[in-house]
């Protein structure tokens, strides 16, 4: 059937007076009561006069217990049922159901019943064996639907999609049927192994406490399912092993994207469903103004279809419900729940009571014929205003985000002879490959047992022969791994490597001396999403909703509520995909929460709603060896113990960028400039081991669970580093000692230390010319590494824009027929959002400056390049929004058709920026320090601020003193991070806008209170590029030679 409906007439308009609900207007019970009481007066009138006419009466009898046979969709169903002409009904009676034998139960020729909680089934079998009614749903087939084994063996005798289950039967007297393994990240079921995330569910489908189990490198932890109480039907819990009593069902958790479908048939021709969000995703049940569960009507494809169909034969249901899951590009069926009805749905209840009553008719009577038609409305989709001020529909919106304020990344090495430390690298197959990787919780247990082993044995033995450790290592290594108290593969790693001669270049001179072998000990950690960055990311979310169009009707006026309309009602496809480092996955996953209002927990959002990029976010192997050239010939000009000269100036900023050039300017001599960076580093750990040695300090818990002597070690083991015995630098440290002092001077202000921002300032302007450099030099070189980095996702962006012309028929779409409170069903917006790190963001932004995107006349985008060239540094939450809307006026051949918008904006304001521009107005400014207005180039994001929209780009900004009239932003508010209670001596954020204090040269005296950040916003680079424009720009930067000129 190419649609969800039968083609069955009959004239609603002739039978007036539907039989509805009483209490849906509070009329209490005793008004219920009589209208049931005034119904059935009607039925008897009905059959008295249809007897007295001389005419064949068939009565419909509903079996069942009474919290079902009197609710609405039962009433409104059976009102309309008792329209076709020769069709009574008659509810049985509660009482009478459960108390009488079923002889004294009326008769009828067809019979409606089925189970819930407390009825008969047996009675009712008994009374169709009895009268042999025509059965709507069969019976006997009920019992098995209460077995979840039962259900899951016919759905797979009908070749009916699963997902991978195993079941362990722990009341089986077989022993194979309940063989049981359980490890950190998976279980063992009779063979069959589940990694986690998995799914747990009771064998009895009367159950609902279904458990879902996620591995520790997504935060562990599990969702535990239950039937809704309140507003709740899941909650979070961080135990991670299973039930160990009763039978269960384990099987593969399906990837949804945080939906569930409900499909309710009605026969095997007819399938209604019904979208929602899935309860495992946040556990909030979103309930309308009558306190009913939000569904949608979504459209189901032709498989889809074919499965209603198989399973209601496969089931003998005709009523019947299941749900549905929808995951990379296949469809599911995980549960079938019996006799169902949808909840609130007059086009339902239409289409179920005619099809129920041709049925019963057909069966009974099949001499009757009687026509039933059922206009439908047509709806009109609303279009939104642009930034360049025309009125065009939204298609699509793509952003590529740059992760969330992290802790700095760490590691150690050391060498160990240790025969516990060779027992565990033999243990995990060490000797085969050569060298180990642990990072399960078991795996990082067992290295922390046997750290502690021999720090206990170094203290009780004087003998130091057989422990060489060094034992300040080794209290760093426990120290590591006892943070936080638990254990995350996302945050730490322990690599061990065998070393049959020892450690390279500790060889004896003497020939003869046979050196033993040894592992190489590396710990690595940090690169932590903060919850200064979590709430970065979720607070963007929810700011990031204000680009699309507004809501209508009771969302008129509310900013940020036409995405969240336009999500929960299933017109939004949206697609969330993250590189598997754990920072951009948790940054991914708040900013989800925030964008989707979501609550709790970020684990079940990141399982369910962010994908794994597979590749899509990773880059090519041979442009590494590229990048190891530019380095070496960037760092080469860095050693340089000169100032810089025109020459040094040209081979290290040959693109003329404004921001490069200004950071070379205030260097001048490299080497000096780290020379000074040195003495303050060694000055910054003298402050700190005299705050060690201070009897109040003691005990002091930095930021992130950090102890005083961690963070002593981490910025000793990059002055160690940084400084070689030869007296040389090592260029490659600088970008991590300016994230380290970055970090400490947002993070660990409560230690007071002196020369904070010198050393922030020198090393910032260092930074600035070793980060941006390293992705390339020269135009070619930055644009062909760009590639090597980027293809992948470059050729993904080509296909998500073409992907607005087709259908796809694995995305949720709302049903149009069944959606009269939706006043534009047919209107679908795309959404695809990449988060990634700094190696992506780098390399799309020089194809933005260098890859020829618009013509060198287009003065627009002239000033958008000035603008970038300004930009110091792509911080954290960088954004590169790309916004494509559509004008279905005209002609699908012109270029006028569609319509792009490019947005960026650099992420965090540096917090050197802050410093040396605390009383600057929010948003970014590309005169910073040296540059005045004057000297800026013309046609700027600065400057004149008397330019009309169309002379300027559009800023997406909160700030109403440089806020453009056709910015689609232009409902937003601000929005600030001041909740100081989820911080931990870290301070607050607040967005977009904060004015903030100026460092002085010692961190004393500053409040803790007032060092903010503020996210930058976005600026329009260019708001009336053509669809083709973009598609050929993508197509030459993945072109064979993607050097176009600009």
């Amino acid at each position: 059937m190419s649609d969800n409906e039968l083609n069955l007439e009959v004239d609603v308009s002739t039978h007036p007076g539907l039989f509805l609900r009483g209490d849906r207007h509070k009329e209490g019970a005793a008004k219920e009561q009589e209208k049931h009481l005034d119904s059935s007066k009607l039925q008897k009138k009905k059959m008295q006069d249809m007897k007295e006419d001389g005419k064949t009466i068939f009565v419909v009898g509903i079996c069942a217990m009474a919290k079902k046979s009197h609710s609405k969709p039962m009433k409104e169903i059976l009102s309309r049922l008792e329209k076709f002409e020769y069709i009574v009904t008659d509810v049985f009676d509660e009482c009478m159901i459960l108390n009488e034998p079923v002889e004294n139960w009326p008769l009828c020729h067809c019979l409606i019943s089925f189970f819930s909680q407390g009825f008969p089934l047996e009675k009712a079998i008994e009374y169709a064996e009895l009268r042999k009614p025509f059965v709507i749903n069969d019976l006997y087939q009920q019992f098995g639907i209460q077995d979840r084994k039962h259900v899951y063996s016919i759905l797979k005798r009908e070749s009916i999609g699963l997902p991978r289950y195993a079941i362990l039967d722990r009341d089986s007297t077989n022993p194979a049927d309940c063989h049981f393994v359980e490890a950190d990240d998976y279980v063992e079921i009779n063979g069959e192994v589940f990694h986690k995330p998995f799914v747990e569910k009771p064998v009895s489908a009367e159950d609902h406490n279904v458990y879902i189990y996620y591995p520790s490198t997504a935060g562990g932890g599990s969702q535990r399912l239950f039937r809704k109480i309140g507003s709740r039907s899941s909650v979070y819990s961080p135990e991670s092993r299973v039930r160990k009593q009763g039978s269960y069902i384990y099987e593969e958790f399906m990837p949804t994207d945080g939906t569930d479908v409900k499909v309710y048939t009605v026969g095997p021709d007819y399938a209604h469903a019904e979208a929602r969000k899935s309860p495992a995703l946040d556990g909030k049940v979103e309930r309308d103004s009558e306190g009913k569960e939000v569904r949608y009507p979504v459209i189901l494809n032709n498989i889809e279809k074919l499965i209603a169909r198989k399973v209601c034969q496969a089931f003998k249901q005709t009523v019947c419900g299941f749900d549905l899951l929808r995951a990379n590009g296949r469809y599911y069926v995980c549960d079938v729940n019996g006799f169902s009805f949808v909840k609130n749905s007059k086009k339902y209840y239409d289409d179920c009571a005619k099809i129920l009553g041709h049925l019963i008719m057909r069966e009974l009577a099949p001499q009757y014929n009687i026509p039933w038609n059922i206009p439908i409305e047509e709806e009109e989709v609303p279009y939104v205003p642009t930034t360049s001020g025309s009125v065009m529909e939204l298609r699509s919106v793509i952003g590529i985000m740059r992760h969330g304020d992290r802790t700095p990344k760490q590691k150690t090495k050391m060498e160990i002879k240790h025969r516990k430390f060779f027992e565990l690298f033999e243990k995990y197959g060490g000797f085969k490959h050569g060298k180990i990787k642990l990072k399960k919780p078991s795996e990082l247990q067992e290295v922390l047992d046997v750290t502690r082993f021999l720090l206990s044995e170094s203290e009780n033995s004087r003998s130091e022969n057989e422990i060489e450790e060094k034992r300040a290592k080794l209290e760093q290594v426990k120290n590591v791994l006892e943070m936080h108290g638990k254990f995350s593969g996302i945050n730490r790693k322990v690599q061990l490597k065998y070393q049959p001669r020892g450690r390279p270049g500790h060889a004896s001179s003497d020939d003869d001396t046979k050196e033993e072998p040894s592992l190489l000990l590396i710990v690595k950690w940090g690169g932590e999403l903060t919850v200064a960055g979590k709430l970065q990311a979720e607070e963007l979310g929810r700011a990031f909703r204000l680009i699309y169009p507004a809501g209508q009707g009771e969302f008129e006026g509310f900013p940020g509520c036409g995405l969240l309309r336009l999500h929960s009602t299933y017109r939004h496809d949206l697609k969330i995909y993250a590189s598997d480092e754990g920072r951009v996955k948790m940054t991914a996953a708040a900013f989800t929460k925030g964008m989707l209002a979501l609550e709790g927990a970020l684990t079940p959002i990141l399982v369910q709603m962010v994908k794994s990029s597979h590749g899509l976010l990773d880059f090519d192997k041979d442009s590494l060896s590229m990048q190891a050239r530019v380095k070496q010939r960037l760092y080469g000009l860095m050693k340089k113990d000169r100032n810089f000269t025109e020459a040094d100036i040209e081979k290290l900023a040959p693109t003329k960028a404004q921001a490069l050039l200004g950071s070379i300017e205030i260097i001048k001599n490299p080497v000096t400039k780290c020379e000074r960076v040195y003495e303050l580093m060694k000055y910054w750990i003298k402050q700190m081991k005299d705050k060690l040695r201070d009897p109040s300090m003691r005990g002091t818990i930095l930021h992130h669970h950090e102890t005083l002597d961690m963070m002593i070690r981490r910025w000793s083991k990059l002055e160690k580093d940084f400084k070689k015995k030869s007296g040389r630098f090592d260029i490659t440290k600088i970008p991590d000692i300016y994230d380290c002092i970055t970090y400490d001077c947002l993070h660990n202000q409560v230690l007071k230390l002196e020369k904070a921002d010198e050393l922030l300032a020198c090393s910032h302007h260092l930074a600035n010319i070793i980060i941006p450099q390293e992705y390339g030099m020269t135009k070619e070189e930055k644009l062909a590494l760009g590639k090597g980095i980027c293809l992948p996702l470059l050729t993904k962006l080509r296909k998500d824009l073409q992907r607005v012309h087709a259908e796809d028929e694995n995305v949720n779409r709302l049903n149009p027929k069944y959606s009269d409170n939706v006043e534009s069903p047919d209107r679908h917006v795309q959404t695809r959002l990449y988060f990634t790190s700094e190696s992506h963001i780098h390399s799309l932004v020089n194809f933005l400056r260098l890859g020829g995107l618009c013509d060198e006349n287009d003065e627009q985008w002239n000033r958008a390049l000035a603008y970038l060239d300004a930009v110091k540094e792509l911080n954290y939450m960088t954004q590169i929004i790309i916004m494509l809307y559509e004008d279905p006026e005209k002609d699908p051949a012109s270029e006028e058709r569609f319509h792009v918008e490019l947005h960026f904006s650099p992420g965090i304001k540096s917090l050197c920026e802050v410093v040396d521009s605390h009383n600057s107005e929010a948003g970014y400014d590309p005169d910073i320090t040296h540059t005045s207005h004057e000297d800026l180039p013309s046609g700027s994001l600065s400057g004149n601020k008397s330019q009309t929209s169309e002379q300027l780009p559009g800023r997406l900004s909160l700030d109403g003193d440089i806020f453009t009239h056709n910015s689609p932003y232009r409902r937003r508010k601000c929005f600030s991070l001041t909740n100081t209670n989820d911080f931990e001596h870290s301070h607050p954020l607040t967005l977009h806008g904060a004015k903030l204090p100026l460092y002085s040269s010692s961190m004393a005296g500053v409040d803790s209170q007032v060092i903010e950040s503020a996210i930058l916003p976005l600026e329009t680079l260019h708001n009336s590029l053509s669809l083709k424009q973009v598609e050929d720009f993508l197509d030459a930067m993945t072109a064979e030679d993607c050097t176009v000129s600009s």
